[in-house]
């Protein structure tokens, strides 16, 4: 069975935007059910983002409290070699990435290149709302990268699909 990594935007965007928690709770209690089941899981580097990006009291930052176990957030510590090996990859792209996007992507507490390592290491499948932009110079997105070191990524509802879940 494939086991699913997920990336900061996965929450974020479906808690502003998407399936906010006050609304479409059956997402979100779907969620907690695939987690407690080890088929999705995150990484330390999320979390940080999550909580960063979240006043005290913000609604997501308590759900993730509240219902998701302190084993989801998976540390990075064991993926350092991949990691490396992304970090040297993104080096080698000053010819197509500007200097910033580089600086940027390589930021020590940005969750990509950990989530992509993470999912090199373990041989999982990103979940993210990022598509692919070859083209683009000015930022350094999961897909690119994705497709450079073979790891597969998909969407929320490809996620779903794939689980064959509904909520």
């Amino acid at each position: 069975m494939n086991k699913y990594i997920l990336d900061s935007n996965f929450f974020i965007q479906a808690h502003r935007s998407i399936y906010p928690l006050d609304v479409v709770q059956s997402f979100w209690l779907k969620i907690k059910s695939l987690s407690q089941a080890g088929i999705i899981t995150s990484i330390d580097k999320v979390k940080k983002e999550i909580f960063d990006n979240s006043s005290h009291e913000d609604e997501l930052k308590l759900w993730c409290d509240s219902n998701l176990s302190n084993e989801f957030f998976i540390n990075t510590d064991t993926v350092l070699e991949n990691y490396i090996s992304i970090v040297n990859w993104t080096n080698s792209m000053s010819h197509h990435y500007t200097s910033n996007a580089i600086k940027e992507f390589l930021e020590t507490d940005l969750a990509d290149p950990w989530l992509i390592a993470f999912a090199m290491s373990n041989n999982w499948t990103i979940v993210t709302y990022e598509k692919s932009q070859p083209e683009r110079k000015n930022r350094i997105k999961i897909p690119e990268v994705c497709n450079h070191f073979n790891i597969r990524y998909i969407n929320t509802i490809q996620m779903f699909r794939e689980l064959k879940e509904s909520f």
